[in-house]
This record gives structure tokens, C-alpha cells and sequence, in this order.
């Protein structure tokens, strides 16, 4: 399966709750993806799956957001799985990315090098891993954008 981090949004009640009560948030979240399928399409969801790190190292050699996803929100689970990100953290960091088009980060893409520094998944000298990274990229932005219009903040979950 691999290390793979997603987004649900959340209101301000829910990331009190949350905070209150990290365990709730795993049943709140399964709670929305009904047989498969995430059954509140009015409230947004995604994320960089794998490509969280690839994207982590492009946006930090771009030096104009400096995203650290395992860093950034407030921790909830000691173990580093669940973190709540505040909607004026969510509003703020949409702004910064709508302004960041991704022809600026793909310059920043180099094989060799993001795999000397042993970015995860390790997949970069592979054919396609370039769009794959573009595609995260816009899926990323897409939550934020509409996370923040939506005045939500999020849950990020970190698989591993």
C-alpha cells in the first residue's frame, strides 16, 4: 500500500470534536465513504496519496509555500497519523498554491537528485512520474481551493 496522505474536510465543530476526541474523527471520516464511495460530494476530499513527498520537495525548492505536510496542522494521534488543519491555515495555504501555477514547480523536477535524496516513493526515474506528480499537484490545490471557499479546514490522515 505504501505511505499515502488524504484530506477530508472539516468544520470548526468537528475539529473541536476532533481534538476533544481524535478517535471520533476515524468514525466521522469512515462514516462519509458509504461502500466505497465518499457519500458527501458537497463536502471536499483528496490529496496527494503517494505523491505527498515528491510534492513536499517540489514546492520547497520553489520556496514560495513550504509545505510540510507531516509538519504542518495540529497533531492528533501521537503517532503521527491524524492531524486538524484549521480553516484559516486551509484558506491560507489555497491562496498561496492558486498563485503557485505548476510550470513553476516542474522545473524544480530532477530525478537523479530527488532519488540521491531518497524522496519517497522512489519511483522518480520512472517514465510518467512527472504528470503523476502534476495530477497530485492539481488535486491538491483543488481541496484547498474549495475547502476554503466551503469555510472548512481538514483532517489529514498519513497512511503507512
Amino acid at each position: 500500500m505504501g505511505m499515502t496522505i488524504h484530506f477530508t474536510a472539516a468544520t470548526p465543530e468537528e475539529l473541536d470534536k476532533g481534538k476533544q476526541d481524535p478517535e471520533w474523527v476515524e468514525d466521522f471520516i469512515e462514516g462519509l465513504w458509504g461502500d466505497g464511495e465518499f457519500s458527501t460530494p458537497d463536502r471536499p476530499c483528496g490529496g496527494p496519496d503517494k505523491a505527498w513527498a515528491g510534492l513536499e520537495y517540489l514546492l520547497g525548492q520553489a520556496d514560495d509555500v513550504g509545505l510540510e505536510f507531516l509538519m504542518d496542522g495540529d497533531m492528533l494521534l501521537e503517532n503521527g497519523t491524524l492531524f486538524a488543519w484549521p480553516p484559516e491555515q486551509v484558506a491560507s495555504l489555497a491562496q498561496r498554491l492558486r498563485a503557485l501555477p505548476w510550470e513553476q514547480l516542474a522545473v524544480h523536477f530532477d530525478p537523479e537528485k530527488m532519488l540521491a535524496e531518497n524522496i519517497y516513493p522512489r519511483v522518480w526515474d520512472c517514465e510518467g512520474e512527472l504528470e503523476w506528480l502534476k495530477g497530485s499537484y492539481e488535486e491538491v490545490v483543488t481541496f484547498f481551493t474549495e475547502a476554503a471557499e466551503g469555510g472548512y479546514g481538514a483532517f489529514m490522515e498519513f497512511s503507512f
